[in-house]
């Protein structure tokens, strides 16, 4: 926030400016792996079993595992450069997506829980999200990808600056 801004008290929509964790990456490609993989071994597995089916089957799974590798060397790397967090005294902004762009402002008055999560996949990358719960129709913000220990720390962070602002979160 600018110097004018915070006279006025005004929260502008802007780029935030921290990154993801580099092992989102891997994250996100191990996501696109398991994605494709199951519904290719499917086919290939009923393929192989049902012989007058098995150049339909065989077909439709040898193009799912090209577009599915395809977008696994692709995709995660764009979202990497696209998707940028941040938390100031005021707000939370959050950028995501790739083709179409979402820029989201929580200020902290609006904010009503904070939570940390870790699935499987997250913890075998060491990674975690936080999700930000907001009195917003358009839901909470998820921060995706942060390093699990920066994630713990961001929440206990939010979770201190929204106690101490002053507001009702609706």
């Amino acid at each position: 926030m600018t110097g004018e801004d915070a006279v006025h008290g005004e929260i502008r929509l802007r780029p935030p400016n921290n990154t993801l964790n580099e092992r989102a990456v891997g994250w996100w490609r191990a996501q696109w792996l398991l994605t494709t993989a199951v519904p290719v071994a499917v086919l290939g597995v009923l393929g192989a079993l049902i012989a007058p089916a098995r150049f339909w089957l065989l077909l439709p799974a040898g193009i799912l595992a090209v577009v599915g590798l395809a977008c696994t060397a692709f995709f995660p790397h764009w979202w990497f450069t696209v998707h940028r967090w941040e938390v100031t005294e005021d707000a939370v902004y959050v950028r995501t997506g790739a083709l179409w762009q979402e820029w989201r402002i929580a200020p902290m008055s609006r904010i009503q829980t904070v939570d940390t999560v870790r699935g499987p996949l997250e913890q075998a990358f060491r990674l975690a999200t936080v999700t930000v719960t907001t009195a917003s129709s358009k839901g909470a913000l998820r921060i995706e990808g942060l390093d699990h220990e920066l994630a713990a720390d961001l929440a206990e962070r939010l979770t201190a600056i929204t106690q101490a602002t002053s507001g009702d979160a609706t």
